[in-house]
């Protein structure tokens, strides 16, 4: 979504410096470059090879160190950035900018630069309440700085008040707003049912059965579908992610678990896609206590879950439903069976054995197949841009 996009974030030594970390991973996920500046000040609170590894970007924070480039770094990074953010922007580099002064990295850059600048201020209370801060703030306000209203509740220090740094959802928000970024609401009003990630099957106390599923490319589709301003059900199997927030989250182990949740949840929906990786087959008995090892072979008798996607096909009436093909060999004529088989309006299919595709990465490569026999191909993307293209597709089915 943000694509040959470049953003300069400036991080200053407030305590809320660690949220950085998350506005960075979060524009990556959106296809931004990212480039970070810190203060000296903030290399004491989060070490600069942190937002290296987040950013794939060295990160700078000396105004005299070697230079990347054979031109100036301030002007160099001035002249790349399409907006500069500082986020936490401490009182101290806001009265900076507004007196002109320029003593280190970030305040050269953002005196050089003619890109959009975003301050997301962050600091105690009555620092933030201070007049001499506010004059500071209105200041750079009539001077077109963008400024990003800090939240309140208690802070660091122990006071209650205003001066946290905004949710990084309501920063991320701001920045497409202003960049034209933003996705329309044009599933306002709809409701999406949405499974991820893997499930797990018990064999006894200590051993499951599962597959390598980690939910990245189901999380993203709720996380675009939210945006889109659709209503959201999250049906998740267990992963390590945070489920986005906004949007109703049913947390499952089994497809047994999975499959009452979703015949549960279904019935009001406009949107079904089903992302989920189940386990098709499940031990037939659960060992009570862990099965010891023996000398023998241990023989274990499968039997099938419910079809979770083929029951939804029989119950779809006019609702839209989007399956997908995790596959590895025949991947096309695998996936046009399936959207037959399970009375999908289309599929979403994929081979597992490409690179920069599948399970555990952050980019997919699919294959859109719907029920016309239409097939459109997405080359490697991330999964949130892949998410709204089947998004896309989706409202191409709307009655």
């Amino acid at each position: 979504m943000l694509k040959n996009f470049n953003v300069v974030l400036g991080v200053t030594g407030g305590i809320a410096a660690y949220k950085a970390c998350d506005i960075v991973s979060r524009l990556k996920k959106l296809n931004a470059n990212v480039d970070v500046i810190m203060t000296k000040s903030a290399t004491e609170m989060v070490h600069p090879n942190t937002f290296q590894a987040l950013s794939q970007n060295p990160v700078i924070t000396d105004i005299f160190s070697t230079p990347r480039y054979w031109d100036i770094e301030h002007i160099s990074l001035a002249q790349k950035a399409d907006i500069l953010l500082v986020a936490p922007a401490t009182a101290n580099i806001i009265g900076k900018v507004a007196n002109g002064i320029a003593d280190d990295m970030l305040s050269t850059t953002i005196m050089a630069s003619t890109a959009k600048i975003i301050f997301a201020p962050a600091m105690n209370t009555k620092m933030y309440e201070n007049p001499i801060l506010q004059q500071n703030i209105q200041k750079l306000a009539a001077l077109g700085y963008g400024f990003i209203e800090p939240g309140s509740g208690r802070l660091a220090c122990g006071d209650i008040g205003k001066g946290k740094l905004a949710d990084v959802d309501d920063i991320i928000d701001f920045i497409l707003e202003v960049t034209k970024h933003k996705p329309n609401r044009d599933l306002e009003g709809k409701k999406i049912l949405v499974t991820a990630g893997p499930t797990k099957e018990s064999i006894d106390p200590v051993r499951f059965i599962t597959n390598h599923s980690t939910g990245k490319m189901g999380y993203s589709i709720v996380e675009a579908a939210r945006d889109r301003g659709a209503e959201v059900t999250l049906v998740s199997g267990p992963t390590n992610i945070c489920p986005p927030a906004g949007v109703e989250v049913i947390k499952v182990e089994t497809t047994l678990d999975m499959y009452e949740a979703v015949m549960n949840s279904y019935a009001d929906k406009d949107i079904i896609i089903k992302s989920a990786a189940v386990a098709d087959y499940r031990p037939e008995t659960v060992s009570k206590s862990k099965i010891k090892k023996s000398e023998g072979n241990l023989t274990l008798t499968l039997v099938r879950n419910p079809d979770i996607l083929r029951t939804l096909g029989e119950l779809k009436g006019d609702r839209i439903l989007v399956g997908f093909a995790a596959e590895s060999d025949h991947v096309l004529e695998n996936a046009k069976a399936k959207i037959v088989k399970k009375n999908l309006d289309f599929i979403v299919a994929n081979d597992i054995t490409e690179d920069g595709a599948g399970f555990g990465v952050d980019t997919n490569i699919v294959h859109l197949i719907d029920k016309n026999g239409e097939i459109e191909k997405i080359d490697q993307s991330t999964k949130l841009e892949i998410a709204h293209r089947i998004l896309d597709k989706v409202k191409k089915f709307e009655k």
